[in-house]
């Protein structure tokens, strides 16, 4: 700028001997216009009172060219710069103004203002003591100041216990605060950005780093930013480019360097892992994912999608469980995760959970109000109310997509181990639950025997009803021969112990509750 290099015009002026000493008034060119220039600066004034700091500087500016010995108009000119929040150009005529004359306490306390606001607290406080030691009359000024830098130091000390601890919202709290006592430090800027992307703010986080680099186009710390943003928001691929450009701007760069790293080897087992599943290695693929999990806990959004990944994979494993857990972490990491909430709700109905499964179910059909979502919700639903029902693939042991053939082949088995001929010298207590299980054998093959009933009982519709009574020994009979209400069935070389014929204890014949 041109006033900084007037500026440094000036010093080397002034700090030549023959410019401290007293001028010669004969001659012209040793002679500074002082009225001149204490006019510049009067106007100075009236255009700072009038919040006109363009023309004030302006002013200031002029004065100094008239009179480069005067501290003041440097001073002044940094007050000026000050109340536009130009701090850099500030403090750099705080310090002139000192050079000029160092026992002016004004410009030690300007200069104390200015490394607040870019927030170099020691140094403010060096300065600070410099003018209350040349002034006393300042001392209330000073004091004000002191409190500042102190507070400085107190956050950034809280911050960085903070960051220790991982306590991420905690660091952004104190960088917020330090920046409304130092509105000029880029360095608070750059962390409560980088914490704020770790947070998974990334809008807020790249805005910060995009108005630095407005400023700084080679600010490396703010390439960094934008590229850990892009990086945590799992955009991996472009992160990738802003961490290279980091490094290029700074080779030196830690961070930018370790996070490349952690970059390419993240998006490198992910992609392993999806490779894998596509080819049915199943637990290959599990193994990868969990492998991918292990490289950076920071990556919220990443490490949602590889727990949601492993959770399918968990499924083809028959391990619903822990499935479901990870279902549980994707959705700690990102609560908006559709997803992840529809694979869970699918884990809950392989286990039995139809509660927490229709919870699930709601939960995505509230974030999106779409088809397959509507669809997953009735299903859970309809789960949920058989639940509260008999459940006759449990029953006769089949799972829910059993053929004709599997569910006859499981009731026959059934229907031989429950018979109650089998049980005849049992106590009267187990012969009584025998008849309960045997009843229940027959009821399950009824309906799941019958494809309009048993599509009832999978809509979780009623069967409640006169057609729905019927006699379990008609069944049995029909599978194993016989006539009659006899057990003719078992007469064809099997012997259960007792019952020659003559029907079934108490004559079954039952209704669906």
């Amino acid at each position: 700028m041109a006033c900084t290099i007037m500026t440094e015009n000036h010093l080397n002026h002034l700090n030549s001997k023959s410019d401290l000493e007293p001028m010669e008034i004969d001659d012209p060119k040793n002679k500074f216009d002082k009225v001149a220039a204490e006019k510049e600066k009067d106007q100075g004034n009236q255009f700072y009172k009038a919040k006109e700091y363009d023309n004030a500087i302006e002013h200031y500016t002029n004065a100094i060219d008239l009179w480069p010995q005067n501290a003041s108009y440097y001073s002044n000119r940094s007050a000026a710069r000050m109340m536009q929040n130009k701090y850099k150009e500030a403090l750099e005529d705080a310090q002139v103004a000192i050079k000029v004359d160092n026992f002016y306490a004004k410009a030690y306390l300007r200069e104390a203002k200015c490394h607040i606001a870019l927030g170099n607290s020691k140094a403010a406080l060096l300065s600070l003591q410099k003018a209350k030691e040349l002034d006393a009359s300042c001392d209330k000024a000073v004091m004000a100041e002191v409190h500042a830098a102190s507070s400085l130091a107190e956050f950034e000390d809280r911050a960085n216990v903070a960051a220790e601890k991982r306590d991420y919202r905690g660091v952004v709290y104190c960088m917020r605060r330090a920046l409304e006592i130092a509105p000029a430090c880029v360095t608070y800027k750059l962390k409560r950005a980088e914490y704020l992307a770790l947070m998974g703010k990334y809008g807020e986080s790249q805005d910060i780093a995009i108005d630095i680099l407005r400023f700084d186009k080679m600010n490396a710390d703010a390439v960094y930013i934008r590229g850990i943003c892009l990086y945590y928001d799992d955009s991996i691929e472009k992160a990738v480019t802003f961490f290279t450009q980091a490094l290029k701007l700074s080779p030196d760069h830690h961070n930018a360097r370790i996070t490349l790293k952690k970059a390419k080897l993240l998006a490198k087992k992910k992609a392993e892992g999806n490779d894998a599943f596509k080819r049915c290695q199943t637990q290959k693929a599990y193994d990868l994912y969990t492998e991918a999990l292990a490289i950076d806990p920071n990556n919220r959004k990443t490490n949602a999608k590889l727990f949601c990944n492993r959770a399918l994979v968990g499924t083809k494993l028959r391990k619903y469980e822990v499935s479901a857990e990870d279902c549980s972490r994707a959705i700690e990491l990102d609560e908006h995760y559709v997803k992840a909430y529809q694979r869970r709700a699918k884990c809950y109905m392989e286990i039995e959970k139809y509660d927490e499964a229709v919870y699930d179910c709601q939960k995505a059909f509230q974030m999106e109000k779409t088809r397959e979502n509507k669809e997953l919700l009735r299903e859970a639903e309809a789960a949920l109310k058989r639940s509260k029902r008999k459940n006759y693939y449990k029953i006769l042991g089949v799972p829910r997509d059993a053929t004709d053939e599997q569910i006859k082949k499981a009731y026959r088995k059934q229907a031989l181990v429950h018979h109650p001929d089998r049980h005849a010298h049992a106590t009267d207590a187990e012969k009584k639950a025998t008849e309960h299980k045997f009843k229940e054998v027959g009821e399950a093959y009824a309906v799941l025997s019958d494809a309009q009933k048993r599509g009832r009982f999978d809509r979780g519709e009623d069967l409640d009803g006169p057609s729905m009574d019927f006699d379990p020994n008609n069944i049995f009979q029909m599978f194993f021969g016989g006539g009659g209400g006899g057990h003719s069935g078992f007469s064809h070389g099997s012997n259960f112990g007792g019952g020659s014929g003559g029907g079934f204890p108490g004559g079954f014949t039952f209704q669906f509750g």
